[in-house]
């Protein structure tokens, strides 16, 4: 990033056409004692040159070891291979901005990317519409929520506890002072949405039901038809939550009919971040689009009949009443979504199917070599997964946690982060981007950590 200090001549010059003496006086509308207190308690260090500054941002950047290691990370978040062609793309200046500019309609090239990033996710999903994204996952969750609540005016949201914890933390936080009742489903024995728990849980009040498939542990939802029919029979609506890459081999949920399909993106094209930025994939019926939330991108002919892209559908509250607006997100994550176009463009049907198959092979060949080789190891969920799963060790996670990073690898999450009394649990994750040699090796450590 290019280093633009400004000059002492340039403030004055910007202080001069402001007519105010310092730069303290932009501050005077807020009080004297929050000022004072705020100097006292929000120290910044002394200005850096640009050559110390890129020294000080390569220490910073050294402490990423990461890269150094084996991963088997998941959980949300996945290394796949990202081919280089796509950030050769966004990297373009035209394109080089997460932001969609304001007088949208003279972006035309940018408005018709996020028009392919929306039809490539209504194919992806099996739905009619798709909005240009959300935020992440959770965010998307949460605004599916308020959505079916829009939709019917029920206040009770049910969730599966099968959804990743943090995006339920995400929905609560969302949810909170809306005087709308949360209510999580318990798993069964195999680690599905427990059918008997759901059934007597739905009433007259019930909204919505929120699945995530595979969900946060790696199992996939095998009565995911019978749980749309239900909900839909208590005219309740159907939330599914998906892993794109997964959708190379599942169904997609338009053809179990889901009501509202959302999804982390990150694995589409965008490299792991800490902090991001991911992507929030959103994605519904026709019946819906009025009440979908975040920007949707339309085609439209001008009036010499010249194909053209706009902003179309605008109910967020930059344009309208804010107690009618759909939803407070008024943008999109544009360069992600980017280059999750083009990474669906590059592979095509055929090339998300191989990926999700060399995921697939790679976490089943994983899990037959760990229960061969351990004899104290075994599966928490018995059940059909795609990529992850959990296994549960005869010792404590933290010892063999260690003991495997010392040999530069990263063995998955340990559960007990989100559940602290499963502290024998690991949630482990695979992609193509790990060889047969890794996951020998992984398998060969583990066995001498747990010996």
């Amino acid at each position: 990033m290019p280093y633009f200090p400004h000059t002492s001549k340039e403030i004055k010059e910007m202080l001069d056409f402001l007519g105010i003496k310092s730069i303290e006086e932009l501050f005077e509308d807020i009080p004297k004692s929050i000022r004072e207190k705020a100097r006292k308690n929000f120290k910044l260090p002394e200005a850096l040159s640009e050559i110390e500054i890129y020294k000080k941002i390569e220490e910073i950047s050294n402490k990423n070891t990461g890269k150094d290691y084996i991963s088997f990370l998941g959980g949300g978040a996945y290394y796949h291979y990202i081919p280089p062609v796509v950030k050769h793309i966004i990297s373009y200046p035209t394109f080089y901005t997460s932001y969609t500019p304001y007088q949208a309609e003279i972006s035309q090239g940018f408005l018709q990317a996020m028009f392919e990033y929306q039809s490539l996710i209504c194919e992806l999903t099996g739905m009619e519409v798709a909005n240009s994204s959300l935020y992440e996952a959770g965010s998307g969750i949460a605004e599916a929520s308020l959505m079916a609540h829009r939709i019917n005016g029920r206040k009770e949201i049910l969730i599966s506890k099968g959804v990743h914890p943090e995006y339920r933390e995400v929905l609560k936080t969302y949810i909170n002072g809306m005087k709308l009742n949360y209510k999580e489903i318990s798993l069964d024995e195999k680690g599905e949405t427990d059918l008997n728990i759901l059934k007597e849980s739905l009433s007259n009040e019930t909204s919505c039901l929120i699945i995530q498939s595979p969900n946060f542990f790696g199992v996939i939802e095998t009565k995911l038809k019978e749980i749309s029919e239900l909900l839909h029979q208590n005219n309740s609506l159907f939330i599914c939550s998906v892993y794109p890459i997964s959708l190379g081999i599942l169904k997609p949920p338009g053809e179990y009919k889901a009501d509202i399909v959302v999804g982390e993106g990150q694995c589409l094209g965008s490299p792991l971040n800490f902090g991001g930025p991911y992507l929030g994939i959103f994605a519904t019926k026709r019946e819906f689009i009025r009440q979908i939330p975040g920007r949707l991108v339309g085609e439209t002919k001008d009036l010499e009949g010249k194909r053209g892209y706009v902003l179309t559908l605008q109910t967020r509250e930059q344009h309208i009443k804010r107690s009618r607006a759909t939803s407070n997100i008024c943008t999109n994550e544009a360069l992600t979504a980017l280059a999750t176009t083009v990474y669906l463009s590059l592979l095509g049907k055929k090339g998300l199917r191989k990926v999700a198959e060399l995921c697939y092979d790679r976490a089943h060949y994983a899990k037959k070599r760990l229960l061969e080789s351990i004899n104290t190891l075994e599966l928490t969920y018995p059940s059909y997964f795609f990529n992850e799963f959990v296994i549960k060790l005869n010792k404590p996670v933290k010892t063999v946690y260690q003991a495997l990073k010392d040999k530069k690898i990263l063995a998955g999450i340990p559960l007990e982060k989100f559940f602290p009394e499963r502290d024998k649990e690991l949630l482990l994750a695979f992609t193509e981007m790990n060889t047969k040699e890794e996951i020998d090796y992984l398998v060969k450590s583990m066995k001498e950590a747990l010996e």
